[in-house]
């Protein structure tokens, strides 16, 4: 192995002195250290001379400069309502890893559907250079700056915007017709908050199947979860298990008449279980309950819940992969909607309806 004559430079060690120091050209290090395809031709014990020098001087890029030969910040941002236990927390793991196996710095703002956020960060973010937006769940006024735009879950019908979104009439299917097979004919229903961009698409998906099984939407049958001036107003999150809890109450104690809760997330569905257990009732036993999204802890609630799957993990990542490749090939098509199949977890919470035991 080549030593260097080199004396170890001191202080902030820049890419010509790290160069310096082993020897070789900048060109070289610099491919080995982008991980740059070239580098496939460097031999490998150079390539680990360079790395582990990089690691031993504390070699830290000067992103500001790469940033001006690319034209790129190396960085984007994220925009979700919050980042809360469950949806988002699955979808940020997957946008998390892509980002970070390209080397992607990002920016994460949540704006709690607070319409002057909405406003104001995207405008902030524009000034901090970023290459590209990904939104969650989340719908802004188009940006001044032509940057690429990935929306997952936001049914943005806007140009060079690409939507990530899940078929919801396939969602209310395999739910619906999980129930019925089970004898349940009485379903009532929660209908999200308008807050929520998922709600009125869910909501058709849920009124086409139904009619299709000969099921029927009954108006009294249907919670509506309004969190009507979240947070500020209600102090309510609409992820919280709180804002099903209450309709799910006022509901039994309106009507008895039905045998089966078709919820809007899985947290509405733990919410919902509590107050069918706090009048008495048992699930599945009296009320089966469906939940949707099936975030981590659906599997371990007591009873486990039954939930229509999405793939949160997987959406995350093909939002960041989608969005780095917009951004890598300003010129290329991309479609406007990419759309992602559910799937039904059958788990405890649901069983036969009461009349057909």
């Amino acid at each position: 192995m080549k030593k260097s004559t080199e004396k170890t430079p001191s202080g902030h060690v820049n890419l010509r002195m790290l160069a310096e120091h082993l020897e070789l050209s900048q060109t070289t290090v610099s491919l080995v250290l982008n991980h740059s395809p070239s580098a496939k031709s460097i031999p490998k014990e150079t390539q680990d001379r360079v790395i582990e020098a990089a690691k031993r001087l504390n070699y830290r890029p000067n992103y500001f400069a790469r940033s001006l030969r690319r034209s790129r910040s190396m960085s984007v941002a994220v925009m979700a309502p919050d980042l809360s236990e469950g949806y988002f927390t699955r979808v940020m793991s997957g946008v998390v890893q892509e980002l970070t196996q390209a080397h992607y710095f990002f920016f994460t703002a949540c704006h709690n559907w607070n319409q002057d956020l909405l406003e104001r960060y995207p405008r902030m973010l524009i000034d901090r250079a970023v290459d590209g937006f990904l939104l969650l769940n989340t719908a802004i006024e188009e940006p001044a700056s032509p940057v690429p735009i990935v929306a997952i879950s936001t049914h943005w019908a806007t140009p060079r915007v690409t939507n990530i979104v899940l078929d919801h009439y396939v969602a209310a299917k395999v739910a619906l017709e999980h129930l019925y097979g089970l004898g349940h004919r009485r379903i009532a229903f929660m209908h999200g908050p308008e807050a929520i961009p998922d709600s009125e698409y869910r909501w058709t998906g849920i009124e086409k199947v139904a009619q299709e099984l000969g099921i029927e939407t009954d108006p009294a049958l249907t919670v509506h979860l309004e969190a009507t001036g979240w947070p500020v107003k209600t102090g309510l999150h609409p992820m919280d298990p709180q804002i099903a809890y209450d309709p799910t109450r006022a509901l039994l104690e309106r009507t008895r008449d039905f045998t089966a809760l078709f919820c809007f997330n899985d947290t509405a569905a733990m919410g919902a279980i509590r107050a069918i257990r706090d009048a008495g009732l048992d699930v599945p036993h009296d009320i089966s309950v469906v939940g949707f999204d099936d975030i981590t802890s659906a599997a371990f609630a007591t009873p486990s819940l039954t939930t229509v799957r999405q793939p949160l993990f997987e959406m995350g990542q093909q939002g960041a992969q989608i969005l780095l490749e917009r951004i890598a090939n300003r010129e290329k098509q991309f479609p406007a909607e990419i759309e992602v199949r559910p799937e039904l977890m059958v788990r405890e919470s649901t069983g036969p309806a009461r009349s057909s035991r």
